[in-house]
């Protein structure tokens, strides 16, 4: 399996733009359902942007944030994918396995608590 990184999404747009200091991402997955606020598409330098491992609307909106739930949302959203048919899914492993890095992109302003830490911890175990 390649490196997965995980990364939030403005925070390397903005230094793409000021000395594309990001070059060393690999490839670069955004990994939430809605397309991030105040983002524009041509400056975000996005290589695939995958929806359907994005946590569903339901769990989502449960979790809000709330580091409280932190343990409970990981556990439902590795569900939700254990049984998940959804192309982008088997995508992403098959993306993970050929390439030789992966940076998982994430809007959320909790950098420690996210569906992308979520997510890579499901794909490594």
């Amino acid at each position: 399996m390649a490196e997965l990184r995980v990364r939030r999404v403005y925070g390397t747009a903005q230094a793409d733009a000021a000395n594309a200091s990001d070059a060393d991402d690999g490839l670069r997955v955004l990994v939430d359902r809605l397309w991030p606020r105040g983002l524009a598409r041509d400056a975000a330098r996005i290589d695939h942007w995958l929806r359907g491992v994005a946590p569903s609307d339901a769990l989502r909106r449960w979790f809000g944030h709330d580091p409280d739930r932190w343990q409970e949302f990981q556990a439902r959203y590795h569900a939700e994918l254990r049984v998940s048919a959804h192309p982008d899914l088997a995508l992403l492993r098959r993306l993970a396995t050929e390439q030789g890095r992966v940076t998982l992109l994430f809007a959320a302003r909790d950098e420690a608590r996210n569906n992308a830490v979520a997510l890579k911890a499901f794909l490594v175990q």
